[in-house]
């Protein structure tokens, strides 16, 4: 699956719930919040003062690790 920053926060735990640390990591523990789950990454980023740039790199960099 590729990760990008329209996809939802939803998707990406259900492909790979390793990805739920990267985003705590990031400042958003509002991770299993039923709310954001329909959330783009670039939404909850927005939400949260985030660069999604960022947060995708490192999530994309976890999913690089695992392989």
């Amino acid at each position: 699956m590729e990760i990008t920053k329209e996809t939802t926060m939803g998707e990406m735990l259900e492909y790979d719930m390793g990805i739920a640390y990267v985003l705590m990591q990031a400042g958003m523990h509002c991770v299993g919040c039923p709310s954001s789950i329909g959330e783009s990454l670039e939404m909850a980023c927005a939400v949260h003062g985030l660069d999604p740039d960022v947060v995708l790199a490192n999530i994309q960099e976890y999913l690089a690790g695992r392989a």
